[in-house]
């Protein structure tokens, strides 16, 4: 029975997705004081709104003849110097107290998690401005400012816990930085980028889900010390809320009868004790249920603009008709100067699959990211020009690519299950790219997803539209890239090592894929790849590339058969996959010149076996050579005619 890839595809998935715990059984197995803590949380909240109906006395209700007494049958935590029950006090003050620590809550989150996402994710001098700024408020002292607040708005609780909430954000602006920093660099943020998906979203999305574990364990320290703060300024006579109790004033009055019993002091602090190890509790719970989740790691992309260089007379130049990419002398370097991409010149045109071929390290990588516009940081493009669709978007900046990410070139990056977001279901991802490019009805959102998946030969939809990235195999998941990709509608898509990692059946099927789509929709393709089998299977044109460079170029019959360039016949020479059956393979002696290091001449004489003093005279313009090669050596038509270059 023959088992087509849309089968082998469906197999890839667990025959049966197991029942699930539900989420209240897991987080009972896991985190069990966590639960306890929450719960009694929760209680303290509700008992507090309901204090009206089960309280036993009002809370400013008072008797003079059962002043400062103990816990009786009438009274099961005593009264106060006034003769007021304390339990009924406690009841009625449980929603004030936490109120108002909520409302330094909302300040301290409202101010210090948008403003560190932003200044995580668009670095820079808006990094440079929020950092400042948090560490100058960092240095005041906060019971200064505390104590003009209150002085200036007569002991108002509410200023002071929005001051607190104020004070207390950049500690976690500097966290949120920091989580982000290291998110912004995971592959699906770039994949995301690279769909057109807005940056506003992704923040508010990818960023905020991954941060939202250390997120919740600040939030659950500072309402702590929220609820601390607020009855320490209570006990001081610094804080009034009229006749409302709270437990910190509550504190306070029993202070001011301590010479005749301690008793009233005793529930208030207990209760304030509870509920502040709680939320400690609590914290400690989100940190451990999140410590396990894998270290974000990836890239964090900057976009600059590049100057413009004219290619000299004798460089070889791209005819542009009917060229749908065409990057020209593209530059990349390091921020301290140095090139590590240099003149990178080819084109993709309409409906054409093009390989960029190369060693690991050449640059192939480097120039893919380069042409879209998103290096990692600590590099630019410095030189050069990317033209898609008669658009010259280096030149035009990021507004041109952002018009173009998405539904113009499309992205499927070498980490398949790491360019997926581990909080979203495959369906979330699915739903967040093509609302950026279509406005669609719920239904006909819902139908586009399943196309989709149908359309990457995804075998029963509905079900793998309900999964997480970690249900799924590798092979799936690069499937579901592709189909992120495909998204958008794209007319080019930029494939960087598209089987990475992917066993010898799986990444036979993910190229087949690729070249039906390519042909079923007429696309562009532009795919990275080390592996000369993957050239020959799928491409009509090879780019190949040594030590930064571009060193020729050809449709992929010629550069098999006849390659004009020695690092090409070397490299064909010393892969098996297209070496002859029996034939020993060869070897390439020495090393690639490092970045800073190259010679300004021919970048392979130092490994070349035809290498000449010439070779090394100058920099080596592009050129056309017979039999319609692009070549960079300047004895191409000599090695040719003597025949030692052709296979």
């Amino acid at each position: 029975m023959t088992v087509t890839s849309s089968q082998r595809s469906s197999a890839a998935l667990p025959n049966a997705v197991p029942r699930r715990q539900g989420w209240l059984g897991q987080a009972w197995k896991r985190q069990p004081l966590g639960v306890i803590a929450s719960i009694f949380i929760l209680l303290i909240f509700v008992l507090g709104v309901l204090a009206p109906v089960i309280a036993p006395f009002k809370a400013g209700q008072q008797d003079l003849l059962v002043t400062l007494n103990g816990p009786s049958s009438a009274h099961w935590l005593g009264t106060d110097a006034l003769g007021r029950d304390i339990l009924s006090r406690l009841l009625y003050a449980a929603v004030p107290s936490l109120t108002y620590a909520l409302i330094a809550l909302a300040v301290f989150l409202l101010i210090g998690v948008p403003l560190g996402i932003v200044a995580g994710y668009r670095g820079g001098r808006i990094d440079s401005v929020i950092s400042r700024v948090a560490e100058i408020a960092m240095s005041i002292p906060a019971v200064i400012i505390l104590l003009v607040v209150l002085a200036v708005f007569s002991s108002s609780p509410i200023a002071a816990m929005i001051t607190l909430g104020v004070l207390g954000s950049p500690g976690l602006i500097r966290v949120v930085r920091g989580v982000t920093l290291v998110v912004r660099e995971e592959a699906y943020v770039t994949a995301a980028t690279v769909a057109g998906v807005k940056p506003v979203n992704i923040m508010a999305t990818h960023l905020v889900r991954r941060a939202l574990g250390p997120i919740l364990v600040q939030a659950s320290v500072f309402v702590g010390s929220a609820l601390v703060i607020q009855a320490a300024l209570a006990f001081l006579g610094l804080l009034s809320d009229g006749d409302r109790p709270t437990w910190g004033g509550m504190i306070g009055e029993a202070s001011q009868v301590i010479s005749l019993t301690s008793w009233p002091l005793v529930p208030a602090g207990l209760i304030i004790i509870l509920t502040v190890m709680a939320f400690g509790l609590v914290g400690d719970a989100i940190r451990d249920a999140t410590s396990d989740e894998a270290s974000p790691a990836g890239r964090r992309w900057r976009r600059r603009r590049a100057k413009t260089v004219t290619p000299a007379a004798n460089q070889f130049d791209l005819d542009t008709k009917n060229h749908l990419l065409q990057v020209r002398n593209l530059r990349v370097s390091v921020d301290d100067g140095v090139t590590l991409v240099d003149d990178a010149t080819f084109s993709v045109a309409q409906g054409e699959i093009v390989a960029v071929v190369g060693e690991s390290g050449c640059g192939k990588s480097v120039t893919a990211l380069g042409t879209l516009g998103l290096l990692p940081p600590g590099l630019h493009v410095d030189g050069g020009s990317v033209i898609f669709d008669g658009v010259d978007l280096l030149s035009r900046g990021a507004e041109a690519y952002a018009a173009v990410r998405g539904g113009g070139i499309g992205y499927v990056a070498q980490d398949a299950l790491g360019s997926l977001d581990p909080t979203h279901t495959v369906e979330g991802h699915l739903r967040e790219v093509i609302l950026r490019h279509e406005k669609l009805s719920p239904a006909k959102l819902k139908q586009r997803t399943h196309e989709l998946l149908q359309q990457v030969q995804i075998a029963d939809p509905a079900r793998v539209l309900k999964l997480y990235p970690h249900e799924i195999s590798g092979g799936m998941a690069q499937r579901i890239n592709i189909a992120l990709a495909l998204a958008g509608r794209p007319r080019l898509i930029i494939a960087d090592e598209p089987t990475t990692a992917l066993d010898v059946t799986v990444q036979s099927e993910i190229l087949h894929l690729l070249r039906e789509l390519q042909q079923s929709t007429k696309l562009s393709v532009l795919i990275i790849t080390h592996n000369w089998g993957v050239v020959a299977d799928m491409a009509d044109r090879a780019v190949v590339m040594y030590a930064g460079e571009v060193v020729e170029m050809g449709d992929v019959y010629t550069v098999f058969q006849a390659p004009r360039f020695p690092y090409t016949a070397a490299l064909l020479a010393a892969d098996p996959s297209v070496s002859p059956l029996g034939k020993r393979l060869e070897t390439i002696p020495g090393r690639v010149p490092a970045p800073g290091s190259r010679p300004t001449g021919c970048r392979f004489a130092g490994r070349c076996p035809f290498a000449t003093e010439a070779c090394l005279d100058g920099p080596l313009p592009l050129r056309v050579v017979p039999p319609g090669s692009v070549t960079r050596c300047i004895r191409a038509e000599e090695l040719a005619s003597e025949g030692v270059l052709d296979r």
